[in-house]
């Protein structure tokens, strides 16, 4: 499989982008202002103990203090084995007390950073873990008797109170190149210890490797084509990162040169857009809806234009088999975590539900994420969780809409007409003023004043005041604000956009209602009823005005 890092890097972000057969896979995104803090280490204060929730508050320095849970304290015992029972944490906490931890999860949203007081510190073939006594291989390395040679290689090398996790990269390595990884991790943990004992908590004690490093220590390996990168100054560090670690890999780390910019070259940015969609297309014509909440997706599968050449149930079998694998590939690209749901299209043959839930664990396998698929419910949904380690890709390149709040809907002109009346009704009923000007959204302002201005007049004969509405295209839909108050000559000064001998270019929106031969134009909401405009729906023309009412003004073509 050909396999691609390329990395694009401003003063305003590094991106790094994953590909795998020339698709894009997976994207990091590190910003100046907003470092990453997982797998930092940190000297902390207890701020609270929770004994109803089994956890504790660390202040570290951040901004919110972190959460740690009970059995993220302590480091004692196999990662292939369960965790023993444990003290109530109020036995093992106490309020002030200093502690060493280790941040698992970034802090987003309202939430904290999670910390854990299991250390773990990466090298490139080995993961020290200060305070256990055991050794771990990567569950990725399949071959049982290369399983049991890097175990035993490694009990030679492993120091005491110091455990070791063997990573998937070391498949292969000789125990000399081990020894040396190890070497380093001891040497950083002592120099980690003696910080840890000198500085007063709060107190970062170790900062992970920028990302463009970490890239290179944890996933650059011999099956990877190349390693782009259109900065000299991160091509520098990246080279020299890889010099030390993997020497024979260093004629794969390139400098891009070119003009074109590298996301442009290789169709990141074109992918990047896609995975922000809620729909995403499949080849065959099919397609899949993303709908996200915090801590669930759900992914709905569909045939789409796909109709297929023999029956439905080979149809549904191949829409499902494509989407299966697209899933896979977005959920990776979007770092969707929690609980994810996948509503494939019904099945009715036992056979073919085998095949989609196979070809979805076949094509996880490739997450670096632990991600597993639990099965079929009883309604015929596939279940999957993910680990949720950071904020998914789109909380890195989104925000909330401030249209919608974050909603993705709003009302509609009728019910927002219906509300702004109510309003001004209420707001009205203190006013001394004989006339005012409102302002709100185009579509709200036409039903507001009605055909003929009939909607209006009722209005203002009961406010017994006169109102004028201008439309304004680029406002919220769910907004208006009152602009002006005076005397009637005064606003009417100011509402009417149009005048008498005015000569526009205006854009014919419909027919008249009662007159198909006149043509229907707006400016502002403001309604310009053009004779002989009726055939010229869509087009462009210019007019001039020949009379100008409250509500509307006629308006001829200009020939």
């Amino acid at each position: 499989m050909d396999k691609k890092i390329i990395v694009n890097c401003d003063n305003r972000a590094t991106r790094v982008a994953l590909l795998e057969k020339g698709k894009l896979v997976e994207m990091d995104i590190e910003r100046p202002l907003q470092h990453r803090v997982v797998g930092n280490l940190y000297k902390g204060t207890v701020a609270n103990v929770l004994p109803g929730m089994q956890a504790a508050f660390i202040d570290i320095g951040l901004d919110k203090n972190a959460f740690l849970y009970v059995d993220d304290i302590f480091t004692d015992w196999d990662d292939e084995s369960p965790p023993p029972a444990r003290s109530p944490i109020e036995k093992l906490l106490k309020a002030g007390e200093e502690i060493m931890v280790q941040v698992i999860k970034e802090p987003y949203g309202s939430k904290g950073a999670r910390v854990t007081g299991q250390i773990t510190i990466p090298g490139r073939y080995l993961v020290l873990v200060p305070g256990a006594d055991y050794i771990g291989v990567s569950r990725r390395i399949e071959s049982q008797a290369e399983r049991d040679r890097l175990r035993k290689d490694v009990e030679k090398l492993k120091p005491e109170d110091l455990g070791l996790i063997v990573r998937t990269v070391a498949e292969g390595v000789e125990s000399k190149v081990m020894e040396q990884d190890l070497q380093f991790l001891v040497q950083l943990w002592n120099r980690i210890s003696s910080r840890f004992e000198q500085k007063a908590a709060p107190a970062i004690l170790y900062q992970d490797l920028s990302l463009t490093c970490r890239i290179a220590r944890d996933l650059f390996v011999e099956e990877f084509s190349s390693f782009l990168i259109d900065n000299e100054h991160e091509y520098d560090k990246v080279r020299e990162i890889v010099e030390y670690i993997s020497p024979h890999l260093v004629p794969k780390v390139k400098y891009y040169k070119e003009k074109e910019p590298i996301f442009e070259r290789y169709g990141v940015d074109v992918e990047l857009e896609k995975a922000l969609a809620r729909q995403v297309w499949l080849k065959s014509g099919g397609y899949l809806v993303f709908d996200e909440a915090e801590a669930l997706t759900v992914v709905d599968v569909n045939t789409g234009r796909y109709i297929g050449r023999r029956n439905l149930a080979d149809t549904i079998l191949k829409t499902n088999l494509e989407a299966a694998e697209e899933i896979a590939r977005q959920v990776r690209l979007r770092d969707i975590g929690g609980i994810i749901i996948v509503d494939f299209i019904d099945m009715s043959i036992e056979e073919h539900r085998r095949k989609v839930i196979d070809k979805l664990n076949s094509v996880i396998k490739n997450d670096r994420t632990k991600t597993y698929v639990l099965g079929l419910t009883n309604l015929g949904l596939v279940e999957m969780t993910r680990k949720k380690v950071r904020q998914d890709l789109s909380e890195y390149l989104q925000q909330p809409c401030p249209y919608c709040g974050g909603s993705g809907r709003v009302l509609t002109p009728i019910v927002v007409s219906t509300r702004i009346e109510s309003d001004l009704k209420e707001e009205l009923k203190k006013e001394s003023s004989k006339a005012v000007l409102v302002e709100m959204h185009h579509e709200v302002a036409a039903i507001i004043i009605g055909s003929g201005g009939g909607n209006l007049k009722k209005l203002e004969e009961e406010l017994k005041r006169n109102i004028f509405i201008r439309g304004i295209e680029d406002m919220h839909i769910e907004q208006y604000r009152i602009v002006a108050r005076g005397s009637q000559k005064e606003i009417q000064a100011l509402a009417l956009p149009v005048k008498v001998g005015e000569i526009l270019d205006v854009t014919i929106d419909e027919p008249h209602s009662t007159n198909p031969s006149h043509g229907i134009a707006r400016i502002q909401g403001f309604v310009i009823n053009i004779e002989g405009a009726g055939d010229k729906v869509g087009k462009t023309v210019k007019v001039e005005i020949k009379d100008v009412n409250r509500t509307f003004a006629r308006a001829v073509i200009k020939k």
